[in-house]
């Protein structure tokens, strides 16, 4: 038995404290940064302070709200849904025989009234409701490294199921986005004048430059049996198919515009705008909606309400609120504590700084 006080031994002679290792400390080094002791702004939000600041974020959202709005209401906007219109009675009981037949005669002429002075340019869309482009497995069907470089042309295994050919030849662009490219096209003329659409720079440059490969040409593109949409020119590199750039930008809404072209000319207020339209894409299988639109820009883009009345609404609120504050404090004001008797004013050993 051990006397008290002595040391155990372990049954080779050795001290039991010896044979054990000493265990590392988890405790971090002493630093003012990890224990939280560094200096910090601490304000305190005085009633002077509270209304000052309500008051200055609603003086100066409200004039970029109104001028916001204003832009808005500027921009001249021509919508036009042809997707019925563009049905021969006939086929109306039948709208999707109708469209998968190559033989019926798609094409549509509408007129539309410009309703005010349309300074160019003035750009041209395509509207698509009920389509949804941000389903999981359209938006991978496609290949990055196909598109971007003429090496990864067999880099096809995300594409499914418009990978390849019956013969195992890889399809370029493969997969759904590329498949299934918009293919209706508009023709403008005015006052049997025909007005040029320019189909350049519509695109994004980062997407020319940097997704789509000057090497890379189409290749077994809607060679099959069941056609998805647009055919593409196989002389042509991809990088100056813009067209089908615009398309792969899948949108996140299931009703987007994109940009068909520009027309580099005015239009006055009245005129009558005559539009030949080839009515070739499939919207009646899940019903969606084809939208025309010809819109002009201002300094905030297109027509969009949204933004100017969403400035107007936060700065009405915060000079609501700050005139409320100022009622409250002159109907029931409050005295201010001392605040020195604040936890971080009173140093370890108890004591005011």
């Amino acid at each position: 038995m051990a006397a008290k006080g002595s040391t155990p031994r372990s049954s080779d002679g050795g001290s039991e404290s010896s044979s054990v290792p000493r265990r590392a400390s988890k405790k971090p080094r002493y630093s003012r940064f990890t224990q939280q002791e560094l200096p910090a702004c601490k304000p305190i939000l005085t009633p002077f302070w509270v209304i000052t600041t309500f008051t200055v974020i609603g003086i100066i959202f409200i004039p970029i709200g109104l001028a916001s709005l204003f832009a808005s209401q500027r921009v001249v906007e021509i919508v036009d849904r042809y997707d019925d219109s563009c049905v021969p009675k006939a086929s109306l009981g039948n709208k999707i025989g109708f469209i998968q037949n190559s033989d019926s005669n798609k094409t549509c002429i509408r007129t539309l009234t410009v309703p005010k002075h349309m300074k160019s340019p003035i750009y041209i869309y395509y509207q698509l409701d009920n389509f949804y482009q941000n389903h999981r497995r359209y938006v991978k069907s496609r290949s990055d490294k196909q598109l971007r470089s003429r090496a990864g042309e067999r880099d096809t295994t995300t594409c499914d199921p418009e990978r390849s050919t019956a013969d195992g030849s890889p399809i370029v662009p493969c997969g759904l986005i590329a498949w299934s490219l918009f293919n209706d096209t508009y023709k403008f003329s005015l006052n049997r004048k025909v007005l040029d659409v320019n189909k350049k720079n519509i695109a994004w440059k980062s997407d020319k430059d940097h997704k789509f490969g000057k090497d890379v040409y189409p290749k077994n593109f809607q060679n099959g049996t069941l056609i998805g949409g647009a055919k593409l020119n196989a002389s042509i590199p991809l990088s100056e198919q813009e067209d089908l750039i615009v398309w792969m930008r899948t949108a996140a809404l299931p009703t987007f515009r994109k940009l068909y072209g520009k027309i580099e000319a005015d239009l006055e207020a009245n005129e009558k705008l005559s539009v030949v339209i080839e009515n070739n894409y499939n919207t009646y299988t899940f019903k969606g909606k084809k939208k025309l639109v010809l819109s002009t820009t201002s300094w905030i883009g297109g027509k969009n309400d949204f933004l100017g009345i969403a400035y107007l609404t936060v700065g009405g609120l915060c000079l609501c609120l700050s005139i409320s504050f100022i009622l409250l404090y002159i109907i029931r004001p409050r005295p201010l504590g001392d605040p020195s008797y604040l936890s971080w004013n009173i140093n370890p050993s108890g004591h005011m700084n």
